[in-house]
């Protein structure tokens, strides 16, 4: 596959190789992505966009027809760049390692809320997404986007010894995503002031991944010492 590169760098994929209609569609869809992911859609402009891309201005009027149109076009790339991944897939099956999908979860996100993964805004447009939904989200909600909710029901119900359907597996779910949407919605500077000790550097990666496995595994262990098993 070739590579076009927009502004800093960041590689965007091309169908084709060439500098026409794909190519700029695409460079408008990675550079909006990262825009998006870092501003939310509210405060993101098409003029930003088009010189994030290094395209023309009028170029997100002509491939998407409007800043709305983009933006619902990243979501939908963005959703699709993290599904088909199947983070959950493998630990929520019978006999996967339900441990080693968390982790692999936690670190991406971790990765993408430090900046470490180059490629992490599909994680921070979902997270702002789902916060303040919009008409995106509603139109591909509709044709059923969120395949990863039921792998990670299952994994997260094995880890509670609990079918997959009980209440305290959809709050253990609840509970594994939302320090997600913290690290990737919040204000990186604003934690860390708020929390000095917080170490979310490169060289922390690994302890804040393996804390959150932690701390995870304890908390859904101890909720289900304390439920039955049938669904209530």
């Amino acid at each position: 596959m070739a590579y076009h590169k927009v502004n800093q760098g960041r590689p965007v994929p091309s169908a084709n190789g060439d500098l026409g209609q794909t190519g700029t569609r695409a460079k408008l869809l990675e550079a909006a992505g990262h825009v998006f992911g870092e501003k939310g859609f509210d405060r993101a402009t098409g003029k930003e966009i088009c010189g994030e891309a290094g395209v023309v201005a009028g170029a997100v009027n002509y491939h998407f027809g409007e800043v709305e149109g983009l933006y619902a076009a990243v979501v939908k790339e963005a959703v699709g760049r993290i599904f088909p991944h199947g983070a959950w897939a493998a630990g929520g099956a019978e006999g996967g390692d339900v441990e080693a999908a968390l982790a692999a979860f936690f670190g991406r996100v971790v990765r993408a809320a430090n900046g470490a993964d180059g490629a992490s805004w599909p994680l921070k447009v979902v997270a702002r997404e789902l916060a303040a939904p919009t008409p995106a989200l509603a139109a591909l909600r509709e044709k059923g986007v969120f395949p990863a909710a039921g792998p990670l029901r299952s994994a997260v119900g094995r880890l509670m010894g609990l079918p997959d359907d009980h209440p305290a597996v959809a709050l253990g779910c609840v509970g594994v995503l939302a320090p997600c949407f913290l690290l990737l919605t919040a204000d990186r500077r604003t934690l860390t002031r708020a929390f000095p000790a917080l170490g979310l550097g490169d060289d922390d990666v690994d302890a804040v991944v393996h804390h959150l496995v932690r701390f995870t595994l304890a908390g859904l262990t101890a909720v289900a010492a304390g439920v039955t098993p049938e669904r209530s």
